[in-house]
């Protein structure tokens, strides 16, 4: 099985609305099948926020991007117009 990965990329009108409205959806994200996610922000705008969600496989990462509460999650945490989402098949992970 190839695990795979979630990017979403969004405006926010405020990073520690949003940041706590995030935490707050940890439980709903991990029953919904993330295992494991990283947040980013943007260098030269703050208010841009990039996050990566890893799942079990593509199924599971489409399935999160199109629920329904996560629509309204995002709503609810201040974020700005429509967010990017972009997937990928993991191939190779290498720590150094």
């Amino acid at each position: 099985m190839i695990m795979a990965t979630m990017f979403v990329r969004h405006q926010v009108s405020d990073f520690g609305k949003w940041k706590r409205a995030y935490d707050e959806f940890a439980a709903m994200r991990k029953e919904m099948g993330v295992t494991g996610a990283s947040v980013h922000r943007d260098a030269s705008d703050p208010s841009i926020i990039i996050v990566t969600h890893q799942f079990k496989d593509l199924k599971s990462a489409t399935a999160f991007a199109n629920a329904e509460n996560l629509k309204t999650a995002l709503m609810n945490a201040g974020v700005i117009g429509q967010p990017l989402f972009w997937f990928s098949e993991d191939i190779e992970r290498t720590a150094f």
